[in-house]
């Protein structure tokens, strides 16, 4: 793993046409390469280059390849691996053949689709009712209990369900259920056959219920049915699957082929593309274009440093183990390029964070297995949807389970209960206000070392600013920057400021002689950081302005600055007692289910509370542990340090699985 995003450079070749199909092909193989458009060349050479002719337009292979994967989907067909042994004898894509195959088989699948749609519409009809009824809104129900003068309850019944409802004629009086919406059409029915309005209000009762009864009735039913529908989908799909499997990896080659060379530009007889490569991966690469043209290209490299660094993708080479956590990173957004890789900071930050606040042995054990049984079920079923817990939730408990156990070890936990000593301290005991022995013996003590704990996390995200300053060669910003080192000096001031008072036991502040140098020296440095930055920009060409709007410029910046580094860091370091609050109310949360679950006198009353109450609070507490863990870091480590202007890279391959256009 790198501590830095990885080093980019930029390829630019140059093919002859006749090898144009043989170097894609083998570039998708590789599928380490985001190819960029060749718009950085002198335009009197673009004038000469032509754009790729699609023979196939790309809109009507991603049309075709997203119908094939819709009947995948419903066939529970899993999407086949790309093989490089195999595209090369892929035959021609014959688009209609194609699509009348596909027609075919959804012609085939037609009448399925019109039974589940027709058994769809009655079972939200019947839904509708029960929901209705439920909610006590009887004014959009049409209950009618009655008999008829003339014809038959067969040729009624008949009628009536060609409407939709629930209708129960098995005996006397019948029972007539449908939504206000269709009462016209109800009784146009109903007059043709002379019926009679039961006066009965018992009946009335006793037949809204009954008709009720037989509509859940009727949803297990016709589900049921959908069930077998949808299994006669899929067989009928599976029986098709090798040549949908054929067909799928047939237009995707041929879609990612057409997106490759979307990118490149022509000549005559030659074909030029562009795109960025891992540093790693330059030498692989250019074997791999000689190797496919047997030497007939031109290759040249151009270092990222030599283009505006906005314009170069950034890679995070972090472990697999930490995929979760660069995924976090990922969702907050994407750092420079050149810059220091938050990964692996930020999984030990989180781990640490979740593991303070959500301190459980027996917790955690529940936490790990939700995530190895999640994540076993989904990789059984890849087709799965994500559901409540999703798949990356399941990757993240595996992490957070551990962490949890590790916590209880330390401060003797497990379900809420001190069945084991602690190896720190009990935290339960302590939240209690149980007398204790060692360092830790109040809750103070306890928010005394999350604030430190957060101490150690600001000052690494102010360690790591300076470290991507430095290698950015932003030197001014490095010294004078409020996250830069003035603002460490600051810091540290602060802290031990801070440290004193409290030691004195709030009586005193601390003294000492360098302590006025110091912060005066730190004011002056905020000061001259508005003139200092106004020479450096007339130096880099800005425009020039008067001394008064400089003076002005400079007062006011001193100020907000100045409010911002005081009163942010301390809201920064006071912003970890979240850790605190949120470990003592869990402990909080668990003394109080077992004490509701005495309260009974009831062993069985006890274990059934003791069950609920520990479900709750893994929900509810790991819930927010993990959020207020995300939001520390996001809020408070982040922003000492993280720029996320960056552009992603996504190389294209064959494993590729969406095409940008």
């Amino acid at each position: 793993m790198n501590m830095f995003t990885q080093k980019m450079r930029m390829l630019t070749a140059v093919v002859m046409d006749s090898d144009r199909e043989k170097v894609v092909k083998a570039l998708l193989e590789k599928g380490v390469m985001e190819f960029v458009h060749i718009d950085t060349l002198p335009k009197e050479k673009m004038q000469k280059l032509s754009a790729h002719a699609s023979t196939i337009p790309r809109a009507a292979l991603t049309d075709m390849r997203v119908r094939i994967e819709t009947l995948m989907k419903e066939g529970s067909v899993v999407l086949p691996d790309i093989e490089r042994a195999g595209i090369d004898s892929l035959p021609d894509l014959d688009m209609e053949s194609a699509r009348r195959s596909l027609d075919r088989l959804s012609g085939s699948l037609e009448t399925i689709r019109a039974q589940q749609k027709e058994i769809n519409q009655k079972v939200n009809y019947y839904r509708e009712i029960i929901r209705y009824s439920k909610e006590k809104d009887d004014d959009y129900l049409d209950l009618r209990v009655g008999t008829i003068t003339h014809g038959e309850g067969k040729d009624l019944l008949a009628r009536l369900e060609a409407i939709g409802g629930v209708f129960l004629f098995a005996s006397k009086p019948f029972v007539s259920l449908t939504l206000r919406r269709d009462s016209n059409r109800v009784t146009e029915v109903m007059d043709k056959f002379g019926w009679t309005e039961s006066t009965d209000a018992e009946a009335q009762k006793g037949a809204m219920a009954e008709a009720i009864g037989e509509a859940g009735a009727r949803i297990s039913s016709l589900e049921g049915e959908l069930k077998g529908l949808a299994e006669e989908a899929g067989k009928r799909i599976g029986d098709k699957s090798e040549e949908l499997k054929a067909l799928w990896i047939n237009v995707r080659v041929h879609e990612l082929c057409e997106h490759v060379e979307s990118y490149f530009s022509y000549t005559r007889n030659t074909t030029l593309f562009s795109g960025w490569v891992p540093s790693d991966d330059t030498d692989s690469i250019s074997k791999t274009i000689y190797d496919a043209t047997e030497g007939r290209c031109i290759i040249e490299w151009t270092e990222a440093d030599q283009v505006p660094p906005d314009a170069v993708p950034v890679s995070m080479t972090s472990p697999k183990l930490l995929r979760p956590f660069e995924r976090m990173v990922n969702n907050y957004s994407t750092p420079e390029y050149g810059s220091i890789n938050p990964t692996p900071f930020t999984a030990v930050a989180y781990i640490c964070m979740f593991a303070l606040m959500f301190a459980d042995l027996g917790q955690g054990l529940i936490l790990l297995l939700v995530g190895i049984i999640g994540s076993v079920a989904y990789k059984r079923n890849p087709l799965k949807k994500d559901g409540i817990i999703s798949r990356y939730l399941c990757s993240l408990l595996l992490y957070l389970g551990p962490a949890s156990m590790v916590g209880g070890l330390l401060f003797g936990s497990c379900f809420g209960l001190s069945i084991f000593p602690a190896l720190w301290f009990n935290y339960e005991a302590v939240v209690a206000g149980e007398p204790m022995g060692g360092l830790v013996q109040t809750v103070y003590d306890i928010l005394a070392i999350t604030i430190k704990f957060g101490i150690v996390v600001i000052y690494l995200g102010l360690i790591l600013n300076w470290i991507n300053l430095f290698r950015k060669k932003r030197y001014f910003e490095l010294v004078f920057d409020k996250n830069g080192l003035v603002g460490g000096v600051v810091y540290t001031i602060g802290i031990w400021f801070a440290f004193g008072f409290v030691g004195s036991g709030y009586k005193e502040f601390p003294s000492a002689p360098w302590f006025m140098p110091v912060l005066i020296g730190c004011l002056l440095a905020i000061i001259i950081k508005g003139p200092i930055g106004y020479a450096i920009g007339r130096k880099q060409g800005k425009a020039k302005e008067s001394i008064g709007r400089v003076a002005i410029d400079t007062v006011m910046d001193f100020v907000v600055e100045a409010l911002e580094l005081f009163s942010g860091f301390l809201s920064n370091t006071l912003s970890f007692m979240r850790v605190a609050g949120l470990g003592i109310a869990h402990a909080s949360l668990m003394s109080a289910f077992y004490q509701m679950a005495e309260m009974p006198g009831n062993p069985i009353a006890y274990i059934l509370i003791a069950i609920i109450g520990n479900v709750l609070v893994i929900v509810l507490e790991g819930l927010s542990a993990g959020i207020q863990s995300l939001r520390l870091n996001y809020y408070e480590f982040f922003t000492k340090y993280f720029t996320g202007h960056g552009i992603a890279f996504e190389p294209v391959g064959l494993k590729s699985r969406i095409v940008a256009d």
